[in-house]
């Protein structure tokens, strides 16, 4: 599989987001994920202290056991693990690491980013923690989550040592929000981007389609948050984009990554798995390398 740079880092045009690890799947079908990915050329993996309740760390970590080396391990820290476990000061960087590391069975995090901005921290004292552990060996690159443009260029000029490499925010064919501002920002500074929730959390699957009813037991429809997604407006997109992908020969996921995969910033496509399928499917999709007029034609698909 391509691989693509994040500061010192190659890593593979998918990545496994794993937070469905310790929550949606248990230890045995996390170990199955992770074994696909790998067999796929994925060496991309993507948890957060948070994720599964402290679990998917520890299920990575160990379906990692004697393979660390083929991979990279990201991880995030800053969001509320506990209510003595949360945010960007310095010594709860130090300590979340440790927990990270620990966690992973692990002596070094390949990329460790701060999950979201902490307002109650400045940027500097969070990034000066984070030099520490670089300089120290336990963490070789940095970078952030959810930040804005305006957070990005904030850090920049705080940085004294090491620097964020990459930002992690959400980006689909159906959620274009970083195109205003923050994929710009990433030209200008060399950031890599990292697409979190690429499939738009299933709405561009295929599974939902308009005038059908939705498929029970999903991400959106067992939950408030999502299920709004299934508006008729966004299911009349889907349909224009299904109908795009299939004059290609493709489905509507394949397009959904393939996008994406042609966004210069990009540097991998975070998406998560529940089974070893999934994953097949997900690292097969960037073989479609997409043509300007393909791109044009989705543009025109999208605005209706």
């Amino acid at each position: 599989m391509e691989k693509r740079r994040i500061g010192s880092l190659e890593a593979s045009l998918v990545g496994i987001g794993c937070n469905n690890f310790g929550a949606r799947i248990d230890e045995a079908k996390t170990v199955e994920v992770v074994n696909a990915a790998l067999d796929a050329g994925i060496n991309f993996f993507d948890t957060a202290d948070i994720y599964g309740g402290t679990k998917s760390e520890e299920y990575l970590g160990r379906a990692l056991k004697g393979r660390r080396d083929e991979v990279l391990i990201a991880t995030k820290f800053g969001m509320e693990v506990d209510p003595t476990r949360r945010g960007a000061k310095p010594q709860y960087v130090r300590q979340a690491c440790e927990d990270s590391l620990r966690r992973l069975g692990t002596d070094v995090i390949d990329l460790y980013q701060l999950h979201q901005p902490d307002p109650e921290v400045p940027i500097a004292d969070t990034l000066g923690a984070l030099d520490e552990l670089v300089r120290q060996g336990k963490v070789r690159e940095i970078g952030c989550s959810n930040f804005s443009a305006a957070q990005l260029r904030e850090a920049e000029s705080a940085t004294q040592g090491a620097k964020f490499v990459s930002v992690q925010n959400e980006y689909s064919l159906l959620q274009r929000e970083p195109e205003a501002e923050v994929l710009p920002e990433c030209d200008r500074a060399g950031l890599a981007f990292l697409p979190y929730f690429p499939l738009r959390s299933g709405l561009l699957t295929g599974k939902y389609r308009k005038g059908q009813p939705a498929p029970e037991g999903t991400r959106i429809t067992g939950s408030e948050r999502w299920r709004p997604l299934l508006e008729d407006e966004s299911l009349e997109v889907v349909e224009r984009l299904i109908a795009f992908a299939e004059t290609r020969g493709r489905t509507v996921l394949e397009l959904a990554f393939a996008w994406l995969a042609a966004k210069p910033a990009v540097a991998s496509v975070i998406a998560g798995a529940t089974s070893a399928e999934q994953v097949r499917a997900n690292a097969s999709s960037v073989a479609w390398k997409m043509s300007a007029e393909e791109l044009a034609a989705v543009d025109r698909a999208l605005a209706g």
